[in-house]
């Protein structure tokens, strides 16, 4: 089942990158950093624009890809450089170091993620309503914390991301509603985390749709977890089943 849930995956990103995709670099102003926006030259009118915030190894091909998905669905994808510096991390010690970094001036982060979401908005393609931010491990920490800002968006939605804060949700300024996916395997989001979120975002009147998968590990929607986690011996495995059940569960986020 693994396996084929892995094939089906790959056979996925492999149409998405032969899709009528349009794959834009772009710079964000005052020397914020830069991403890269994917729009589907079939979308004829306005839908949703994502925007997709990377793990903590940077802006690579993984989170590329899972841009590249969303503007084959017909959505307006805009993948961002969290770390604003054009780094990618192979090794988790930089990756730690970059996290680190970026997460030691979050105004800048914030900064980053304002222009980001104002790039997207005057896309004609896109529709005001409909701005969504979705974030894989550190990236889900990310747009979490937008949420708690109260950033005006549709929704956001983690994926293997810590959900601890220490500026939880206040009742009645979170404008967004939530999803998150998790692994109950996973030792980096470990269940008193859980139920903290879910305690918060229930305090706070949130609109929360939760998803936890028994068994799935760290980084279970990433194809590639299981090589990095072996050569590193780190808790990282994909999990297919919990990789196309939250895919599916997002596409239902964004389409409502």
């Amino acid at each position: 089942m693994k396996r084929l849930g892995l094939l089906i995956m790959l056979l996925i990103m492999g149409n998405a990158a032969k899709a009528d995709i349009i794959e834009t670099p772009v710079t964000l102003p005052d020397n914020l950093g830069t991403g890269v926006m994917y729009l589907n030259e079939k979308q004829k009118e306005p839908s949703a624009g994502v925007i997709v915030v990377h793990e903590w190894w940077g802006l690579n091909d993984y989170a590329r890809d899972r841009a590249r998905l969303l503007a084959k669905q017909g959505y307006v994808a805009l993948a961002i450089d969290m770390y604003g510096t054009g780094k990618v991390a192979t090794h988790p010690k930089d990756a730690t170091a970059f996290m680190e970094t970026a997460l030691a001036e979050p105004e800048k982060m914030n900064a980053r993620f304002q222009a980001a979401r104002k790039m997207l908005l005057k896309q004609q393609q896109v529709d005001p309503k409909r701005l969504f931010a979705i974030g894989y491990c550190f990236g889900g920490a990310v747009v979490l914390n937008q949420a708690r800002m109260g950033t005006e968006l549709a929704g956001v939605a983690s994926f293997h991301g810590s959900l601890g804060t220490d500026t939880p949700a206040k009742a009645g300024e979170v404008k967004a509603k939530v999803l998150v996916a998790t692994g109950q395997a996973d030792p980096m989001v470990p269940a008193k985390q859980v139920s903290g979120f879910v305690s918060e975002m229930t305090a706070a009147g949130v609109d929360l749709r939760f998803l936890s998968f028994p068994g799935a590990k760290h980084s279970f929607t990433n194809p590639g977890a299981d090589a990095v986690g072996e050569r590193f011996e780190m808790p990282l495995a994909y999990d297919a089943h919990a990789d196309l059940t939250s895919w599916e569960a997002l596409m239902d986020f964004i389409g409502d």
